[in-house]
């Protein structure tokens, strides 16, 4: 058995994959990382010259790639020859949520996962430590092990057997902080059988992480721990955001209020701050993931608690797209609205889950023209998300519309975007949308014009002061009359 590694290979250059190993190669210089991926799209912009150009943006990641990059890390699409070369194997693939079959709508889909471990079944050689990076089920392991425990018995006679253990190793990135919570995290979380390879991971991240963070479990611990982890913060989010409607109704701030609660030192401020709800590739996953494992195990009364998450955070995307209608006189048909950002929370570029996307789908289907800004989300990705082609291209190469889309879209790559609108709605906190000049925003808007705030950045006094009309999440000064309280 290696005790010590010397190769690592990461299959998957997503969101975790890519930034996690980077940061092992910044810290372990000792030990060559290959990061593995059949996606050669995705390969090629990791390995882009103009570092502008990586598949994900996160701040910092640019820095360490800078660094590391063709000295002791590599990215590749030859998959197997890295896993026949590496002492140790992370696993970090997309695990959707399934959209047919048995668990449709709420179990994890792991074919991804499947097709990898059959790859270091076949492909490895000697001893090879495989860790679950992904967030999978618990008892995933038991997939993974059965599959390899099978290779490693067929190999156990010939000249080079096969020996495998399997450990869970689960991310705890937030996305627009991962490079921090690489280099100083509150916790490494290590689930494993055997004593040996758990030690060996640790040693890993020994070289940069204080030993005392480094928590060792066994596996369905482990695996569990992350889901529940992403399941209590996605409760937070939604619980404060129930809170922000009742605010609204009864002249109190949901800011004001969220300070108030989080001085409690019981409960902590972290995941209090209002928004449109919660988004990413994570927590609606996860959340979905347990309802199923719930309902799954016989606790009914389990699942209904965790899916009240979901539905409150469905809930509050539908509230703010009515609300706007509402505000419009009832109607947004043919009305320009500019939208200030796309992805799902500020520095990064993801959109999985964000709730852009249904806010902007539901704003389209009224018939409403947007003008979508954001820094970081390409058209195209903006495309692929709302299902249908920007305004310009549609007009220019003759499509007809989707039927069920009254309204259009398009993107721009500036902030000279307010003429003849009739709204502003603020998606994504981005800084450049706090320092908005509001005075000349309101020059160039259609009276009356509206300013909706549905992350709670923009200054209010400033907005009003330019004559303009303003809500802003949370905020019991744009409360509806209430009559009979």
């Amino acid at each position: 058995m290696k005790s010590e590694i010397k190769n690592i290979c990461c299959i998957g250059a997503g969101y975790v994959g890519g930034p996690t190993m980077a940061v092992i190669a910044y810290k372990c210089n000792d030990i060559v990382v290959n990061v593995v991926d059949s996606n050669k799209s995705r390969i090629d912009s990791w390995n882009n010259d103009d570092l502008k150009e990586l598949p994900i943006y996160e701040p910092g990641l640019d820095k360490i790639i800078s660094k590391t990059r063709n000295k002791n890390l590599f990215f590749s699409t030859n998959i197997e020859k890295n896993i026949s070369n590496a002492d140790l194997i992370f696993i970090s693939v997309n695990t959707p949520t399934k959209t047919n079959g048995l668990g449709a709508g709420k179990a994890s889909d792991l074919k991804w996962v499947e097709l990898c471990t059959r790859k270091v079944a076949k492909f490895s050689l000697g001893h090879t430590i495989v860790v679950e990076k992904s967030t999978l089920p618990v008892r995933t392991a038991e997939v993974i092990k059965e599959i390899l425990y099978k290779a490693q018995g067929e190999s156990a006679n010939t000249k080079n057997p096969k020996t495998f253990d399997v450990l869970s190793n689960p991310e705890f990135l937030a996305e627009g902080t991962a490079i921090n919570d690489l280099l100083e995290p509150d916790r490494v979380l290590i689930g494993g059988e055997d004593q040996e390879s758990t030690k060996t991971l640790s040693k890993i991240y020994e070289n940069w992480i204080p030993k005392e963070k480094i928590l060792l479990t066994n596996l369905w611990s482990s695996e569990l721990a992350k889901l529940i982890a992403n399941a209590f913060l996605a409760q937070r989010i939604s619980s404060i955001n129930s809170v922000s409607a009742l605010c609204e109704k009864t002249g109190a701030n949901i800011n004001q209020v969220s300070k108030a609660i989080g001085l409690d030192k019981r409960i902590g401020d972290r995941f209090l701050k209002s928004g449109p709800g919660f988004g990413g590739s994570c927590f609606q996953k996860d959340i979905l993931n347990l309802v199923y494992l719930s309902e799954y195990f016989g606790l009914p009364e389990v699942s209904k608690y965790w899916e009240e998450v979901i539905k409150i955070n469905n809930w509050q995307r539908k509230r703010i797209y009515r609300l706007i209608v509402e505000r419009l006189f009832g109607t947004i048909s043919q009305k320009k609205i500019v939208i200030l950002g796309f992805a799902f929370k500020a520095n990064t570029n993801d959109t999985r889950e964000s709730a852009a996307i249904s806010i902007c789908k539901d704003l389209i289907e009224e018939g409403a023209e947007l003008v979508i800004h954001d820094p970081k989300v390409s058209p195209l990705q903006i495309e692929i998300e709302l299902g249908m082609k920007p305004f310009s291209e549609m007009k220019n190469d003759n499509i007809d519309y989707p039927k069920n889309y009254l309204g259009n879209w398009r993107f721009s790559e500036n902030l000279n975007i307010f003429d003849n609108a009739h709204a502003v709605l603020v998606l994504t906190e981005w800084e450049d949308y706090k320092n908005i000049e509001w005075d000349y925003v309101a020059k160039k808007m259609i009276k009356p014009a509206w300013v909706f705030d549905a992350r709670s950045i923009v200054n209010v006094d400033l907005v009003k002061k330019s004559g303009m009309n303003m809500w802003s999440l949370g905020d019991g000064n744009s409360k509806d009359e209430i009559s009979g309280f």
